[in-house]
């Protein structure tokens, strides 16, 4: 077994105990981050995988922790949502909202694409072994450092680009950090980068909770009373998330010819 194979093997195991550990608490409803760390969990695995979907195994269950991920994501702004208006006290509100999330958290326990990724976690080892001895195993840290450095370069570019789209620097910072700290032996960035990366990755973060919190108004009008708060913030948050990827612009400069 390769090097790489071996410890992917072992931090897979560690993500799919942690995802166990988490469904048991939404089923018990024990805390409010149960939610949480289960999309860490599943961004965790992601990062893990995605450099290596060349391989079949890799990217088979890298597209189905997507896919829980895809589900969960709505469940996960609408508890966000709850804590910010228990936050600004507007309880009956926020608790509208709770009530909602717990029929979520029922749907998302029995969903179709829980019970496949649990699946295909379980065949796992038995999986990369078979792989192993037909000789089908043939991604390594090669490859991890391609896709790290092909990263770099998209994002390095993106934030120059003077039409950007916040969505997609978005998504590229929490592609590029989560997989630096997912491979930390494979990445050249420095702590600095990585602090640059999580600090943007948060203004934007911000940014887009202000923005989905707004989008809402049309269909939940009861929101109304949050309006000029929340535009007010919205305004703030962009101007920080600009400064934000401003100041990432030094620790990823553009490739020269």
């Amino acid at each position: 077994m390769t090097e790489l194979l071996s410890k992917l093997q072992g931090q897979i195991l560690s993500q799919q105990v942690r995802l166990y550990a988490c469904c048991a608490r939404l089923q018990a409803q024990t805390d409010n981050e149960a939610l949480h760390d289960l999309r860490i969990a599943l961004r965790k695995l992601r990062s893990l995988l995605r450099p290596l979907r060349r391989q079949a195994l890799c990217a088979q269950l890298e597209q189905a922790a997507a896919a829980l991920g895809e589900l969960s994501g709505p469940l996960r702004d609408l508890e966000v949502l709850a804590g910010e208006l228990q936050r600004l006290d507007h309880a009956d509100l926020a608790r509208q909202r709770r009530m909602q999330l717990a029929a979520g958290y029922a749907r998302l326990l029995d969903s179709l694409a829980l019970q496949r990724l649990f699946i295909l976690l379980d065949d796992w080892p038995d999986n990369c072994r078979e792989a192993l001895r037909k000789g089908e195993w043939q991604v390594g840290r090669k490859r991890v450092r391609k896709y790290l450095a092909k990263q770099v370069r998209q994002l390095a570019t993106a934030l120059r680009d003077p039409a950007h789209d916040r969505h997609r620097l978005r998504l590229l910072i929490k592609r590029l950090r989560y997989c630096a700290e997912a491979y930390p032996r494979h990445s050249d960035l420095s702590a600095s980068a990585l602090s640059g990366l999580r600090q943007a990755q948060g203004a934007l973060g911000d940014w887009h909770d202000h923005l989905q919190w707004l989008a809402r108004l049309p269909s939940e009008p009861d929101l109304q009373p949050c309006t000029a708060l929340w535009q007010l913030q919205l305004d703030e948050a962009e101007q920080q998330a600009d400064q934000a990827l401003q100041a990432l612009c030094k620790h990823f400069p553009e490739e020269t010819e």
